[in-house]
């Protein structure tokens, strides 16, 4: 048995709770139950959100009815039509399941049931996929994981027809169908389904709610808990390079309950792939808390799923996008199906919070069961309150102490800064310690690039991860923060990066003019310190606010420091003389660099640098404190690229070399505007006037600010000693500085 008997103690989940385990005495009641599906056919027509979601799905089903059901024999990979068409077979399934329960018309029941059959007969004689890229291939789709998520959708088909079928019926689609694709997806893959990921979760999942509908306890047990003996060796890797099993570690479902939630709700892969498994997580859970009360799935970890709905819609910006953290692509957001659920099983299982409310009804759709309905009522009762996101520090690990993810909001988020100091974050992780992103109003200013694939794009290698996504996406140079010798974060080794995280120096918030956090990563090169410590200045005269960045690094050999910018828009001015190369090569063999073009280069004759661009209509301007060795490079993504995988984005490097010790300064400012009707720009120059380092050393660092109107701001930070209590005194020319605490800012008046 590869997991130690105190895992399950440690669940809190006792194994005799699952021992009489029996068939729910009625259906539906998986998610949908009886009782619930009475008092909503009740009160039709009179919740107009549900009644107009449930509009929605009836056109979209009836379609499907007409069109007829088509299960083609598996032969492609995401994207093409023998993927798509199984996959929205599944998804036509549930909801006619639903429309059959809450309209109580038959076409429905009979098209699940006519669908069901025809896979029960090409099941049993059903070969494995022949896509072979994946390390769990499926049977109806390439992997295991869109198996998982089919028998997810279909367990919720069978339960609203079960009582429907026929005995003979229900036995035919259990022996042949329902019961073989359980133990395919769990015994006959435990690569799988035996695992802490979010594959694995689907996994769970399925299994565990096919039981629960079959009253198979066997199977719900298995689900819980994982396989006993999975006959897998520890070490063993999936496509991506992650673990499959790691030696001593849980499986299961509160497994994958238990490690990657932090006690916050943030989910070590990310928010994009948080996004997917709140699906799994939480509809099963509904599940559970319908028939296995006992369990206490929603108190479990002290209530960790239901927290992870608010701690996922922090982590989006002003237009509901998800950071992409680690693998993530862009653009998906609180308005994807998995959040609608989600949402609607938050609100109705979690004390009913009322901005829960308003973010329903941006969604303007809500889950047709009793948690959709529930939320779908108090939309119309009035009760919603605004869902205001603030600045928060997320922590990563089981226990909360394995780094995490910082975000400072400006207002409304006028201004939203990222800062990630987290774990690996498993197979999707990314080598970007200390990586910071910055948003205006939900447009990206420096960017996280996210992942390297076309979902469900089969024309770009078959909807999959591209070979990019390992050679440029995951490297430290595709990132906002410090690359040292033009080697990745743990030299991009998998196996270290997930023994090692960042940690928190201080966060505080508690200033609304002046918000800061500052973390430190002691291992991502032998011999090297990197701290980072960012502050999101408001500023005294209304105009925008700005982020001071301040990166010291401490290192016991001298060596190369890349530091970039990934900004977003047209340059419009910098204070470099820069010269353009003959050819454009790439700049480097790997860890991203083979991916770069060096477009420009140049050396910065001012003590300060000065870079000004302009996206969407506005300018921002990133000044920089300039040393004698300091190059800087304009770089653009596109080397060794044949097949167009990459986005054309463009970066500012900041380039030290020779040097040990150092600290990079920066002010990020958004500025003024610019209108292309009136053809007039507004505020199109910085306002910082003076950057400095004025006193650097083990024991402390400080930076003056000094804004056009002659405004200085003094910044130290205690490099030593950042307790809260610390009592600190600095002499820095003919001033001297008193504070406790971890930071100090100084405000001087101009004339003063």
């Amino acid at each position: 048995m590869h997991r130690a008997r105190t895992a399950k103690t440690l669940l809190l989940i006792p194994a005799l709770l699952l021992s009489s385990m029996s068939a729910s005495a009625e259906h539906p009641g998986l998610v949908l139950t009886r009782a619930g599906v009475q008092q909503i056919r009740s009160e039709l027509g009179r919740v107009p959100l549900f009644d107009a979601t449930l509009e929605v799905v009836r056109t979209e089903v009836d379609a499907e009815i007409v069109s007829g059901i088509d299960t083609p024999i598996p032969k492609d990979f995401s994207g093409g039509y023998t993927h798509e068409r199984h996959k929205r077979n599944f998804f036509a399934m549930q909801k006619a399941g639903v429309l059959f329960q809450l309209l109580e018309d038959e076409k429905y029941a009979v098209y699940v049931r006519d669908m069901l059959f025809q896979y029960e007969a090409m099941y049993k004689d059903l070969p494995l996929h022949p896509q072979t890229r994946s390390y769990a291939r499926g049977k109806l789709f390439w992997q295991c994981l869109n198996d998982a998520n089919w028998l997810v959708y279909a367990s919720q088909a069978y339960d609203t027809i079960y009582d429907w079928l026929s005995e003979e019926e229900r036995e035919r689609l259990e022996t042949n169908l329902f019961r073989p694709f359980a133990d395919f997806l769990s015994v006959e893959n435990p690569q799988f389904f035996n695992r802490v990921h979010n594959h694995s979760t689907w996994g769970n999942a399925a299994v565990g709610m096919i039981g629960l509908v079959m009253g198979d306890d066997e199977l719900v047990r298995r689900a819980l808990y994982g396989l006993e003996d999975d006959g897998l060796a520890a070490g063993a890797r999936d496509d991506d390079g992650g673990y499959i099993k790691v030696e001593g570690q849980a499986a299961g479902f509160f497994a994958n309950l238990e490690e990657p939630f932090s006690p916050d709700g943030y989910y070590t892969e990310g928010p994009y792939y948080q996004r997917y498994a709140m699906y799994p997580f939480l509809i099963f859970a509904q599940g559970l808390h319908n028939l296995r009360p006992e369990l206490g799935v929603f108190e479990h970890k002290d209530g960790v799923l239901l927290k992870a709905v608010g701690t996922l819609l922090t982590l989006s910006d002003a237009d509901g996008e998800f950071f992409p953290l680690n693998d993530a692509q862009k653009g998906m957001s609180i308005y994807s199906r998995e959040l609608v659920t989600a949402v609607d099983i938050a609100y109705h299982n979690g004390g009913r919070d009322p901005r829960l409310l308003d973010v329903a009804g941006r969604q303007a759709r809500v889950s047709l069961d009793e948690a959709g309905f529930a939320v779908a009522r108090g939309v119309r009762d009035g009760i919603a309150r605004p869902f205001v996101k603030t600045s928060v520090n997320l922590s990563d690990g089981p226990n909360g102490r394995q780094g995490g993810v910082a975000i400072l909001r400006h207002g409304d988020e006028d201004l939203t800064l990222v800062f990630k100091y987290a774990a690996q974050g498993l197979s999707h992780g990314h080598y970007d310690k200390l990586s910071i992103s910055l948003y205006e109003q939900g447009d990206e200013i420096l960017q996280d690039y996210g992942l390297a694939r076309f979902v469900n794009i089969e024309q770009k290698g078959g909807g999959n991860y591209l070979p990019e996504n390992a050679t440029w996406a995951k490297q430290t140079i595709a990132h906002n923060t410090l690359t040292q010798n033009m080697t990745s974060h743990f030299s991009g080794d998998y196996d270290i990066g997930s023994r090692h995280h960042s940690d928190l120096v201080f966060f505080d918030v508690s200033d609304e003019n002046m918000q800061i956090v500052s973390a430190i990563e002691s291992n991502a090169y032998p011999g090297t310190v990197m701290r980072r410590t960012l502050a999101m200045f408001n500023d005294p005269g209304g105009r925008k606010p700005f982020v001071l960045d301040v990166f010291k690094v401490t290192s016991s050999e001298e060596n190369q420091y890349d530091l970039p910018f990934w900004f977003m828009g047209q340059v419009l001015d910098v204070n470099v003389d820069a010269d353009s190369p003959g050819e454009l090569r790439a700049m480097g063999r790997e860890y991203g660099y083979q991916h770069l073009y060096l477009e420009a280069s140049g050396q910065v004759s001012d003590p300060i640098l000065r870079f000004l661009f302009m996206a969407n209509g506005r300018f921002y301007t990133i000044t920089s404190v300039a040393g004698e060795r300091d190059d800087i490079l304009f770089a653009r993504i596109g080397a060794n690229d044949p097949a167009f995988n990459l986005r054309r984005d463009a970066a500012l490097v900041l380039r030290r070399k020779a040097t040990g010790n150092t600290v990079f300064v920066s002010v990020i400012e958004p500025h003024g505007s610019y209108d292309p009707v009136s053809e007039r720009a507004e505020n199109a120059t910085s306002r910082i006037a003076e950057l400095a380092v004025i006193h650097d050393d083990a024991r402390y660092t400080a930076i003056s600010l000094v804004d056009t109107q002659g405004y200085e701001r003094i910044v130290i930070l205690s490099n030593a000693d950042s307790t809260p209590t610390a009592v600190h005194c600095l002499a820095v020319g003919d001033a001297t500085y008193r504070w406790t605490g971890p930071y100090h800012v100084a405000e001087i008046s101009a004339g003063n």
